[in-house]
């Protein structure tokens, strides 16, 4: 059986939200890119996918 996990890209995730922590450290864990833009805004650090958008905080 394949379990998919449908991931929004419009919704900035927690670190912990949906067990996002237990993917591949250092990749997007929608698409598995390892290209991000990463930004600090209000003492918050946010990592967004350029390949399909997603953001997270870490």
């Amino acid at each position: 059986m394949i379990h998919v996990q449908y991931v929004s890209t419009f919704i900035f995730y927690d670190f912990f939200d949906l067990g996002l922590d237990n993917k591949v450290s250092g990749r997007c864990d929608n698409c598995n890119s390892s290209y991000f833009k990463s930004s600090v805004k209000g003492g918050v650090f946010l990592r967004e996918c350029r390949e399909c958008g997603m953001k997270k905080s870490i």
